[in-house]
């Protein structure tokens, strides 16, 4: 264990000298999404469930839905005991989100960054979504639909901040 060790800290002070990346976290979170991706096929394969047609409609319900719980996941206060273990609270960053601080070594802060940045937690969450339409499609159209209709409403609510300061001028 120790010689493993010992190769990815090389292999990380290798690759970014001046900089604290945690390369053996990556190959841990990249294990864990690639056993559950794995078993999640076998467990449809063993089940003999033929893949659906692809439809526009879940792609953009499953994307915008994606987009939204992403950033709840990692933004949102009500979320922060979620990530407090592995980030530390900066401050507002813009309207109903903050700004966190990645924080530990190893596992804690490569977790850290995945529980705190939207874009590398939307593959989990996408992940997620597209094996709920293969085991219960309803109840996952139903869960994207109240995060679809969330993103938009976010974009209404900036739409009409936007027309009011429009119109003060």
């Amino acid at each position: 264990m120790k010689q493993k060790d010992a190769f990815m800290s090389s292999l990380a002070d290798d690759y970014a000298p001046d900089n604290d990346r945690p390369l053996g976290g990556y190959v841990a979170l990249m294990g864990l999404y690639g056993a559950a991706v794995t078993a999640g096929a076998v467990a449809l394969r063993r089940r003999n469930q033929r893949l659906p047609e692809v439809r526009p409609f879940d792609i953009a319900l499953v994307g915008i839905a994606t987009h939204k719980l992403a950033r709840r996941m990692t933004k949102d206060s009500v979320t922060s005991p979620l990530r407090a273990p592995f980030t530390r609270y900066e401050g507002v960053a813009g309207p109903a989100e903050l700004k966190e601080e990645v924080r530990g070594t190893g596992i804690r802060k490569a977790v850290g960054e995945l529980l705190s940045c939207p874009f590398c937690i939307s593959q989990w969450v996408s992940t997620g979504f597209v094996f709920g339409l293969l085991t219960a499609p309803r109840a996952t159209r139903w869960t994207a639909s109240v995060f679809t209709s969330l993103a938009l409403a976010d974009f209404l609510q900036f739409a009409y901040a936007w027309a009011e300061q429009r119109a003060e001028q």
